[in-house]
């Protein structure tokens, strides 16, 4: 299947042109208006895109017998004439006693030709009957795939999936599709790949020997703290871990005393860390703890200087210390917004997601985009802020029923 945009002045337009690049058996798949770009885009006309669809032409071998019908026909009608006009062996000697005999032979000759034709004929309509048939089928069948293409196509964008990522989606399946398979195996085929896309959730796991040391890093306003105390109150309360609770996050108050008073009621030491020193000096004091949960300073991801800080904090651990790093991210997030903060942090160390908010959100198309786009791990995912009740595993499984249209969290 080809998946192309075209734009135009209107609709009517940029379909045209679809139609005149590729022909009239387009699909249309989706309307939108272009944003105007640059300093003068209020002087621009408003122009609108059409993402078309057009199935690869699958008749050749529909049209490869025909031309063997075609070729037979003409080979046997050459023979038919050729032996018309050729005369036999026996009629090269005239023998006035044979001429009664001839005109029997000449009319089973004529009876002879006539049947070959009348054969020929007979298999060439057989055939052209049975093409036809087929080619109703399979027009039937392409109309089904490209409604259930365009269906899912739209599905995906309604999500704010990335154009990129579904026509790979839709691509993958368009390969792999089988004739006659049914809609519901086709769903099923797409489920699994999106799926198998998210891959397995990466949870925070113990260290061999020591404490487990657990970074989170993130943009302001996401809800880091909240999530932080989320999981500590899980590893706490529910799976009995020791854990101690650290803040490098000394330029906002607030979330340094909000994270205390999680540390006080879940009864765990807290401590606010300045420099990278003091990080080492921590993990010697808490050597006999599970877990060590450190919140960083949540700032803008072009502030060059605090992104310094926060990497020798990470970077002072040696080889002999485990430690894992969460990036938290807001699935409100604009996409293009949540790849400049990713590129950041990538800069800074390897991390595993976890995507916050999906309360307050009805598209989850930016899971998949991040996901796809770092190659990093799904860990977590929060939807309010009760704690500890919302925050649970990352469940690829769910997150595809969702973005497939199956109901809301």
């Amino acid at each position: 299947m080809i998946i192309k945009k075209f734009q135009g002045k209107t609709e009517e337009e940029a379909l045209a042109v679809a139609k005149k690049e590729l022909g009239n058996s387009v699909v249309l798949m989706n309307v939108k208006q272009v944003k105007k770009k640059g300093l003068f885009s209020i002087l621009k006309p408003q122009l609108i895109e059409v993402t078309v669809a057009l199935e690869e032409e699958t008749a050749d071998q529909t049209a490869n017998l025909r031309s063997a019908v075609a070729a037979v026909s003409e080979i046997a009608q050459s023979q038919v004439n050729k032996e018309k006009t050729e005369p036999k062996k026996s009629e090269q000697v005239v023998k006035p006693a044979a001429e009664p005999a001839a005109e029997p032979k000449k009319e089973n000759e004529k009876s002879e030709e006539s049947g070959i034709e009348e054969k020929l004929n007979t298999l060439q309509s057989m055939l052209e009957k049975q093409i036809g048939q087929k080619e109703e089928v399979q027009e039937s069948e392409k109309n089904a795939n490209i409604e259930f293409f365009k269906l899912l196509y739209n599905m995906m964008m309604e999500n704010e999936l990335h154009e990129k990522y579904a026509n790979q989606l839709i691509d993958d399946l368009d390969r792999t599709m089988k004739p006659n398979m049914p809609i519901d195996f086709m769903l099923s085929n797409v489920y699994q790949k999106m799926v198998l896309k998210f891959g397995k959730a990466c949870t925070i796991t113990p260290a061999e020997k020591g404490p487990k040391i657990v970074y989170f890093i993130g943009p302001t306003g996401v809800g880091k703290t909240t999530t932080i105390a989320k999981l500590a109150s899980k590893l706490s309360v529910e799976q009995k871990k020791k854990i101690a609770l650290l803040t490098a996050d000394t330029y906002r108050i607030a979330a340094a005393e909000q994270l205390r008073t999680y540390a006080s009621i879940l009864e765990v030491p807290f401590r606010v860390i300045y420099t990278a020193p003091e990080i080492q000096a921590a993990i010697a004091d808490f050597k006999e703890y599970d877990f060590i949960l450190v919140d960083t300073a949540g700032h803008s991801h072009h502030n060059t200087e605090l992104h310094e800080s926060m990497k020798a904090m990470i970077d002072v651990l040696d080889a002999s210390v485990e430690k894992e790093v969460y990036l938290v991210v807001s699935a409100t997030t604009k996409y293009r917004d949540l790849i400049s903060i990713a590129d950041s942090y990538k800069a800074i160390t390897d991390y595993n997601l976890i995507f916050t908010k999906l309360d307050e959100t009805t598209s989850l198309g930016n899971l998949l985009n991040l996901k796809l786009y770092t190659g990093a791990a799904m860990s977590y995912v929060t939807c309010g802020q009760n704690v500890p009740d919302d925050i649970a595993d990352f469940n690829a499984q769910e997150t595809v029923k969702l973005l497939l249209g199956g109901g809301r969290l």
